[in-house]
């Protein structure tokens, strides 16, 4: 029952009113139903094979993290009940805090960021505002390698700083000789991505955080490739003192398509007092929500998207820690095998070896016969598994980025090898077809150029036609 209006009612301007009847369409629920089936069909992800999207960590999400993601207890709650009805609730977000402090080094972490640039972001915020309070508004500069994501140096642009910007060196680590150059009294703090998007564990990071620490800056730690090392080591002891965690991908809940995502910001003792509003705390036998003395303020509504932390706190208690541990050597092991697999005719660029993922170029098959990584990654989509990342990162050219989770069998893997090696051959062969590939696939070749210059942006059929 809808109870009765108990506000005075307005009438319409006549002004405001439709002049025309809204044309929309009237279709029968079979063809509504077969219609979104054969979009889920068409539509590709981890349930249907093999997807080694390099940085991404496309793993697959055990099911159990759903099941526990829909206990009425956790899905029936709303965020405005008071706290001493959803004591069990706030006990995921200490029992998560918990644990990933563990896992990560941290002192402090917060489940407010809803992705991976929003913890950017909120890691920044904080940089700067303990910059602030201690009286040195002049470290507005943030360094970031040239080998980063690019969401790097447009979070430090949200927030107003600036980004300098330092070359990587001849084996795709930090240049030390750079960074040391880069560094002064301007220096709010090093965004750094360890293993970085090539791949590569910088052996340097203890030397590196130490530079920007004497020089009075912070370091802040992306946490894209966490997958890599969780478990086996942590970043607070390289020297970090900021970290944001992708927990939608290394602690395996489904993403893609746009969320819902949570990009966790853990921090060390000297960043706490700076944290988003809602930090739960226990005091007695009660949790509850408070202020952090110099908080930045909240950086989303209420706190945070409850059910991918709960999923994440349900895959760590489900592994353990030798389960986590496992998993990250599960990851880099099969990023060995697969490079060790195609770095007979594929340029590797930075070493023979790798961690969780791994670059190779497509350069050289270019020059000799055309064929673009654009065009490989098409073709890979024709024998029923996902390309990996192209084009990234921009330090390398004609790139693949290639991440085979843990979760994928050698057998998957295999598979994937033998599709590489065979496009390879056929790109000497018939280097002309690569150009209409996908061949297979429910949506052809797109016309890239046209669909930039002339983009649809909105449907017309909303409007009946004369």
């Amino acid at each position: 029952m809808i109870s009765p209006c108990d506000v005075p009612t307005t009438a319409l301007p006549e002004e405001m009113k439709r002049q025309k009847e809204l044309h929309l369409p009237s279709l029968p629920q079979p063809e509504i139903s077969r219609h979104y089936t054969e979009l889920a069909d068409a539509t590709f992800g981890i349930n249907n094979g093999f997807y080694p999207l390099g940085s991404c960590t496309m793993k697959y999400n055990p099911k159990i993290n759903d099941e526990m993601a829909a206990y009425p207890a956790f899905a029936n709650i709303h965020p405005l009940q008071p706290e001493h009805t959803v004591q069990g609730s706030l006990e995921v977000f200490t029992t998560a805090e918990m644990l990933l402090k563990e896992i990560t080094g941290m002192n402090a972490i917060t489940f407010q960021p809803a992705a991976g640039a929003h913890g950017e972001f909120t890691s920044l915020l904080m940089i700067k505002a303990y910059h602030e309070k201690n009286g040195q508004p002049q470290r507005n500069k943030i360094i970031v390698p040239d080998s980063a994501h690019g969401t790097n140096p447009a979070s430090v642009a949200m927030t107003g700083m600036i980004t300098v910007n330092i070359p990587s060196d001849k084996y795709g680590c930090v240049d030390i000789a750079a960074l040391r150059e880069a560094v002064g009294e301007d220096t709010a703090g090093l965004m750094l991505t360890n293993p970085n998007t090539a791949g590569i564990f910088d052996k340097n990071i203890l030397e590196i955080t130490k530079i920007v620490h004497d020089a009075g800056g912070l370091n802040y730690y992306d946490g894209a490739n966490l997958n890599a090392i969780m478990g086996v080591a942590r970043p607070g002891d390289m020297g970090f003192d900021i970290i944001h965690l992708n927990l939608h991908k290394t602690f395996s809940t489904p993403h893609g398509g746009g969320g819902p995502g949570s990009g966790a910001v853990g921090c060390k003792s000297l960043l706490k007092p700076f944290l988003p509003d809602y930090y739960p705390v226990k005091e007695g036998a009660e949790i509850r929500f408070t202020r952090p003395e110099y908080s930045i303020g909240l950086v989303k509504g209420f706190y945070g998207q409850f059910s991918v932390f709960l999923r994440a706190l349900t895959y760590i208690l489900f592994l353990g820690s030798e389960g986590i541990s496992s998993a990250s050597k599960g990851a880099v092991l099969n990023a060995n095998y697969m490079l060790h697999e195609l770095k007979d005719i594929f340029e590797v660029p930075y070493g023979e070896s790798c961690m969780h993922e791994f670059v190779i170029s497509l350069d050289k098959l270019k020059k000799e016969t055309g064929v673009t990584a654009l065009d490989v990654a098409k073709g890979i989509l024709d024998h029923h598994m996902y390309p990996p990342t192209m084009y990234f990162p921009l330090t390398v050219p004609e790139a693949l980025m290639v991440e085979p989770p843990e979760t994928e069998s050698k057998e998957r893997m295999d598979d994937a090898i033998a599709v590489y090696r065979k496009l390879y051959g056929d790109a000497h062969k018939n280097p002309e077809a690569f150009h209409e590939y996908p061949l297979h696939a429910q949506i052809h070749r797109v016309d890239e150029v046209r669909a930039a210059r002339h983009p649809i942006v909105r449907y017309d059929f909303a409007l009946k036609q004369d």
